[in-house]
């Protein structure tokens, strides 16, 4: 009689622990399965190659990007692809200007201009060396519709829209916008 007790507890100990692994099973699909639609239609990660964007992003950052309901404006950081530029790899840039604006960069200040009215940038790593920086563009530019106007913020050491292999950028080359950043982990956060 005793052995059958046991052997009833052992079976129900089975059970449960049969049940409590099924359970976690299903749960570890339901994560991967949101993930996956997460990832897929709504927002990816993609990591930053290079020092373009410092002091706002670090090389090897990783971020989180959005293309879903997303227009264009103004000091968006976005990231774009475009044929043929940069082997065809994902570029992270900042929108500086917009279809319809005019783009000037002060030939001697390296100030940026957007409709005559000088750029305040307190992101940036430091202002355009205007005798080797300015890139092959005439100033100043106006953007043509549907495109925009893209710079790093590290003027210096970012090639951009002043580099004409680049030039204005079609608003259909723009994978989304950078919403936050997630990796390192001591720089979570969004990204202004």
């Amino acid at each position: 009689m005793q052995e059958t007790q046991i052997e009833e507890k052992r079976k129900r100990a089975e059970g449960r622990f049969s049940s409590e692994l099924f359970s976690w099973g299903e749960s570890l699909m339901t994560v991967l399965v949101f993930f996956v639609v997460v990832f897929t239609f709504f927002a990816r990660l993609i990591g930053v190659d290079g020092t373009s964007m410092y002091p706002t992003l670090q090389d090897h950052s990783i971020m989180l990007v959005s293309n879903l309901g997303y227009t264009p404006e103004k000091g968006d950081i976005v990231v774009l692809r475009k044929e043929g530029f940069y082997g065809d790899q994902p570029i992270v840039k900042r929108i500086i200007a917009t279809e319809g604006d005019a783009i000037d960069i002060h030939p001697v200040t390296g100030d940026v201009l957007v409709n005559g009215e000088v750029l305040d940038e307190p992101y940036i790593a430091e202002k355009i060396n205007t005798l080797d920086k300015i890139g092959d563009m005439d100033y100043p530019q106006t953007v043509p519709s549907g495109c925009v106007f893209v710079m790093g913020d590290n003027r210096n050491y970012s090639t951009d829209s002043r580099d004409s292999r680049l030039g204005m950028v079609d608003e259909r080359y723009i994978l989304g916008h950078v919403l936050a950043v997630v990796y390192p982990f001591d720089e979570i956060g969004s990204v202004a």
